[in-house]
């Protein structure tokens, strides 16, 4: 398993919160050290069943200051952009042996975890995911 992390990002430390709450080690990659490769990143977009421009993060300055919100940009335009400048990867993406996510809210991570949860999990900002059963929590 493998989760490409920011560990700056609130929603990519919840995501490897959950996978641990599994009893689960992924490997940690720091995309924005160690960005994957072109071929790995349109599996990964393409295993999560996403456009490219639905893995592009827009909320980054850089993604109107490279003009990237052109709906005339094609996509490998924009996986060329996500490589030079990874911080454009939308987070986290994580890759279990179930598939592929791109896990925004974290909770979907929960889809592709071949173990279940281990006991209770809440978000960092208190959002109550996994009751003490290790049962996911629906409002």
């Amino acid at each position: 398993m493998i989760i490409y992390h920011n560990p700056a990002c609130g929603t990519s430390r919840n995501t490897l919160a959950l996978i641990r709450n599994a009893g689960i080690e992924p490997q940690i990659i720091d995309y924005l050290q160690h960005p994957p490769t072109r071929a790995q990143l349109i599996a990964m977009i393409e295993q999560a069943g996403l456009t490219v421009r639905q893995a592009l993060r827009e909320k980054e300055s850089l993604y109107l200051a490279l003009g990237l919100n052109d709906p005339a940009r094609t996509d490998a335009e924009l996986v060329d952009s996500m490589l030079a400048h990874p911080l454009l990867i939308n987070r986290p993406f994580v890759v279990t042996p179930l598939g592929v996510r791109l896990c925004r809210p974290s909770e979907l991570v929960l889809d592709i975890l071949p173990q279940q949860q281990q006991g209770a999990f809440s978000k960092e900002d208190g959002e109550k995911i996994i009751d003490a059963f290790g049962q996911r929590v629906h409002p």
